[in-house]
């Protein structure tokens, strides 16, 4: 991780196939196109890849997220439980759609635990959305069944964790539909997009309207003939940021055999340290790899040891002073710092986010380091950046 470190030979003939024909948009001007559909394309592989029956792009993650949450039809005044760890798009797209973001604790798998979410489900709960953080998974498995049990939506947001697993199936395809980025620094990149996948015509059909202004792409070469079965926004994908994520998905692979590589080498290096325990991972054969997560015995050891490993060239987040990825730093949800009034608002059931208390998710995150996993690096790398870690716990 990231994919850009991986750029060569086949992005950049994706890109050309595009620029030849001068068609950059997803959809029409067959004639010119010289039989190139990157976004389809790349939509079939993501099908293929996670063995979902439909895949759908968009113009970034966050994009998907909220065409999702349309797709499977929550909107105004619904509640939908989300975690605090993770990245400041999971509430953005809720609020969005209209919808109400409910925090609920984390356990340690860093993502959300599926015995607190009973404490937090009420009559206005429409889903829940676990964030697979870091490359690994939720106790996804579990999430379902309460899902289940509650008659809840499940979305999964995978956006950081393409290629993990559980038990052998794709993080993505255990609900209703899942998310996956795509941006600068995921593990495939387009630059910006995101994508969709589902198992169900009718949230597939949603998405693929609710993203291009409602379209049904029925119309055939004459897009002014579609039909708007809904209505919809903008969230179309480019042919360009497409090709260079085709490329890149065919890397697959490649990359998560190599992340794979890397951090079991630096975890096991780890692995006698007496502070360190390691996050919990539920199917530690279906990691993707892309961090390695790990925790200090308090708070006041945690940040020394952050201190050492910058110092030492190894520096590592430490999220509970993250501004993007941790509920403490969010500021401008919490005193309701917009540019206009949000539709969520008018809701008489809007959280107090500002006095928002999750004891057990801040002991966890106090303790937290994670260390970002490379492509780049070389044997020299990883023994040269064995040796710092080794250094930065003597400290």
């Amino acid at each position: 991780m990231p994919g850009f470190e991986i750029f060569g030979d086949e992005e950049r003939k994706h890109v050309n196939d595009v620029l030849e024909t001068g068609v950059l948009f997803r959809y029409g001007f067959e004639g010119a196109r010289n039989d190139h559909f990157k976004a389809l394309e790349f939509e079939k592989k993501l099908c293929d890849i996670t063995g979902s029956g439909y895949s759908h792009l968009c113009s970034s993650g966050t994009a998907a997220l909220v065409t999702a949450l349309a797709a499977c039809g929550i909107g105004a005044g619904d509640e939908v439980i989300i975690p605090p760890f993770t990245f400041v798009a999971t509430f953005e797209a809720v609020i969005n759609a209209g919808a109400i973001p409910v925090f609920s604790e984390i356990d340690e798998t860093l993502c959300l635990n599926p015995d607190r979410l009973k404490d937090v489900i009420t009559s206005r709960t429409k889903a829940v959305v676990p964030v697979h953080m870091c490359g690994s998974m939720a106790r996804i498995k579990e999430i379902k069944d309460v899902c289940d049990e509650k008659g809840l939506i499940l979305l999964e947001d995978a956006c950081q964790s393409l290629g993990a697993t559980f038990g052998g199936k794709v993080l993505g395809t255990f609900g209703n539909a899942g998310c996956f980025s795509f941006d600068a620094v995921k593990t495939v990149t387009c630059g910006e997009g995101g994508g969709i996948i589902t198992d169900s015509k009718d949230v597939y059909e949603k998405a693929d309207q609710f993203s291009d202004h409602g379209h049904d792409h029925l119309g055939g070469p004459d897009r002014g003939a579609d039909d708007h079965p809904i209505m919809g926004t903008n969230f179309r994908i480019s042919e360009l940021n497409a090709a260079v994520g085709l490329a890149q998905l065919n890397k697959l692979d490649q990359i998560i055999e190599t992340q794979r590589n890397n951090k079991y080498a630096i975890k096991d290096a780890m692995a006698d340290i007496p502070d360190v325990s390691f996050r919990y991972i539920p199917d530690a054969k279906g990691d993707s790899a892309t961090f390695l997560s790990f925790f200090l015995p308090t708070q006041d050891r945690t940040k020394q040891v952050a201190e050492n490993l910058a110092e030492n060239g190894v520096g590592c987040p430490y999220w509970y002073d993250n501004n993007w990825h941790y509920y403490k730093k969010w500021n401008h949800l919490k005193q309701m710092k917009r540019s206009a009034k949000l539709a969520f608002e008018l809701a008489d059931n809007l959280p107090d986010y500002q006095n928002l208390e999750l004891p057990e998710s801040d002991n966890i995150m106090k303790r937290t380091l994670s260390m970002q996993i490379m492509l780049s690096w070389t044997k020299e790398d990883i023994e040269n950046r064995i040796q710092s870690i080794m250094k930065s716990f003597k400290g």
